[in-house]
């Protein structure tokens, strides 16, 4: 089984720079986007051998998640937690016979942290509600997290240090995540390789000089990831500011 994940920035710019080709060559039973900013009616899409699950926001145009799945899941919920957390259509749960896909586009902390403290009440809210799935059976965690975790998932870790993405509190809480049973799958599999990166700034041709950061990622319960035999990043897939990230299960 092939899952992908890609932050598409914008599902309909997407759809006219390739997406449905991209798509069509990733092949992958299960597809999890972030940053769609749209509401369904606002996109005319048909995927045959598929099922499409929204969440967008409330605000128009911003944030929103979606899976696109081969198997229909036993049960699909949307956010989790408080009613703060409920508002920007940033987490799709889809329950399946041997695991919990939970697609997720974590809030960025912004220009000048100034959503730091959100960040932070997200990170441990979130924690909560992946263990309490995780309780129940393994859970296969994807999306945009928003936060280099090491100085090796970005380009330049000293003039980033302390900006939003590589603040020390949100390195910090990932570390917490991994630390409460789950695996970063790339770092597992490719634990010193450099230079791999899911996401490049617009500006100052950052792709074209590699100058990027590993945002985008596949984490998976400890236990299940004896069912993982790959973990992958698909650089030469353009059409957003992300490139699709992948995880392949035995």
């Amino acid at each position: 089984m092939k899952l992908v994940s890609w932050n598409v920035n914008g599902l309909r710019a997407c759809i006219k720079k390739g997406f449905l080709e991209s798509f069509a060559s990733l092949d992958a039973d299960i597809f999890c986007l972030q940053e769609t900013k749209l509401q369904p009616e606002q996109v005319d899409i048909e995927l045959d051998g598929y099922s499409l699950y929204w969440n967008s926001a409330d605000k128009k145009g911003y944030s929103g998640t979606a899976l696109i799945t081969k198997k229909t899941p036993l049960a699909v919920t949307y956010d989790f937690g408080d009613a703060i957390h409920r508002h920007e259509g940033r987490v799709i749960t889809a329950e399946y016979e041997d695991f919990y896909v939970v697609c997720c586009y974590t809030p960025n902390a912004q220009d000048g942290l100034r959503r730091l403290t959100y960040r932070m009440q997200w990170e441990d809210d979130l924690r909560d509600y992946l263990l309490s799935l995780d309780s129940k059976k393994p859970v296969i965690y994807c999306g945009d997290f928003n936060v280099a975790h090491e100085e090796i998932d970005l380009k330049n870790p000293k003039t980033n240090h302390k900006n939003p993405g590589f603040s020390d509190e949100e390195r910090a809480k990932m570390t917490q995540l991994l630390s409460s049973g789950f695996t970063d799958t790339f770092r597992s599999f490719y634990p010193d390789l450099a230079d791999a990166y899911s996401w490049w700034s617009y500006r100052s041709k950052a792709r074209e000089r590699n100058a990027g950061w590993r945002i985008d990622g596949f984490l998976v319960s400890n236990r299940y990831m004896e069912q993982v035999s790959d973990a992958t990043i698909h650089t030469d897939i353009y059409g957003s500011d992300h490139c699709p990230v992948g995880l392949q299960l035995k």
